[in-house]
This record gives structure tokens, sequence and C-alpha cells, in this order.
């Protein structure tokens, strides 16, 4: 197992607590949740194994491990239930007297996807997806790939949306990729396009900047008024891309308040 990618994630969070106090609350909770994940994960590589299996592009939901997750989410539940902010507590305690039934449909349905029937509560879904997305990142990590022939503005493997996009150095520049808000698969994606409606008129693509984050940009669409925070490595080598999202709290509020909206919400619901 990678165990550094867990570790940067726990660390960036600890750093942009202390230098963000008004995302604390939200990276404090993440730092607990991410070393809880990392756990996960490590469980689950060592029952499934570390080697690397075909799959066709868009079948990693196909594959649900319950007999390997369900015994872990009550534990997950009580350790969400001392740690989360109170009504995350509340909805982690009462999904505990549920049972395991109740657990089995709910983890099925969040695993299929946010189309799937009966929706669950905002709560359930929240907590599901912070269980979950260890495992779909391991299935992704453990997935042998190939270059999607075409440009795609959902994952490959699961059909996920992105959470957020990325900028690496590239020559002079800097080469714009995708990040999964389910599996966190990554995805090479052109700079100058919206990645929820394939918007390319530069006259309609909005970016938005604000000094306390200069390694982040929102980028806002016009025609769909869909928007996605980009974490600009080549400013900051640094940053960790999903955490530093969760830290961006004002960008995320002035992209609110001029009418646009995430094109997928990350996995504390921000």
């Amino acid at each position: 197992m990678n165990t550094s990618r867990w570790d940067q994630r726990i660390y960036r969070a600890n750093e942009l607590a202390r230098t963000h106090p008004f995302a604390a609350e939200a990276l404090r909770f993440y730092e607990r949740i991410a070393g809880f994940q990392k756990t996960i994960y490590s469980d689950i590589e060592s029952a499934c194994g570390h080697a690397k299996e075909p799959r066709a592009p868009g079948t990693l939901r196909d594959e649900l491990d319950l007999f390997v997750l369900l015994p872990r989410f009550p534990h997950f539940l009580a350790f969400v239930e001392t740690i989360a902010p109170a009504p995350l507590a509340r909805s982690a305690s009462g999904l505990i007297a549920q049972g395991a039934q109740h657990w089995q449909a709910l983890l099925q349905a969040s695993w299929r996807g946010p189309d799937q029937q009966p929706k669950p509560s905002c709560a359930e879904e929240a907590l599901s997806r912070l269980f979950l997305q260890p495992y779909a990142e391991y299935l992704a990590d453990h997935t042998q790939q190939t270059p999607p022939l075409h440009l795609q503005s959902v994952c490959s493997l699961c059909g996920g949306k992105p959470q957020a996009g990325v900028l690496r150095q590239e020559g002079d520049g800097g080469k714009r990729s995708l990040i999964c808000s389910f599996c966190s698969n990554e995805w090479e994606f052109r700079r100058m396009l919206c990645p929820a409606c394939g918007e390319e008129n530069v006259e309609n693509l909005v970016i938005y900047t604000a000094d306390q984050f200069l390694h982040i940009r929102i980028e806002a669409c016009d025609s769909c008024r869909h928007y996605i925070k980009t974490i600009d490595l080549t400013k900051n080598g640094n940053a960790v891309p999903i955490v530093d999202d969760l830290a961006a709290i004002p960008l995320s509020l002035w992209a609110e308040e001029n009418g646009y909206s995430k094109v997928q919400a990350n996995i504390l619901g921000i």
C-alpha cells in the first residue's frame, strides 16, 4: 500500500486547519476520517490482494464486496459518532440502530450512484460515501488502465463526476487533469473546456481567484452555470488537491453567491 498518499492528506489537512481557522472544523474532521480511511484501505488490500486486475471501462461499480466491507461499517459509524459535528454524529448514531439489513441496502444504493432509488438521505449518503471511498480508490489503484480513446468529462473507471481539477507543470505551462469524486482516479482534460457541458468559448469561461488561495482558482461556465476548483501545483507544490479543495470555502461562497453550482460536491458536501 502507498501509505504516503494518505499520510500526505492527513498532514495537509492538519496544516491547513492551523492556517485557515474558518475551515478548521471541516479539516479536523477530515483529518480524522482520512486516518480511518487509511486503515480501511490497508485492510481491504490485505484481504483482496495487491495485483492489478483488468476491468472494462465504466465497470468499477459492478464490484462491491460486502463480505469485506459490511463488518467494518458499524465500527466506522461508531467512530464518526465520536468525532463528527453534532448533526452528522446524530445521523451516525441513528444509523447504528438500523442494523445490518439497512446498512447493506444503503451501501448498495450509494455504490450504484446518485440516480438510484430509493435515494438515501443526505446524511446517510454522506456517511456511506465517506466509508466507501477507500474501497473505490482501492479498486481504481488496482485496475490495469488503458488510456481512453476520447476526451471524457467523467471518470472512465466508474463514471463519477470530477471533484477538482489539477494543473501540473508541462513545458512552459501547466497540464490540466481532473480527479474523480468517487474513486480518486485522475485523467487528462483540456484546459479551456467546461467539464460539465463541454463549452469551449473562452468568453463564457470565467476564472476567479482570491489572495488567500493564489494556487486555487474557480473555473466557472456561464453557459451551464457550473464550476470546478482547480489546484495549481505549479504555484504550490505542497498542495494536496482533494484537501485544498476542502479548505477553499471562500471560493465556494463566491461561486454560490454568483449563481454557480459545483460540478460535484466533495466528500464533506462542500
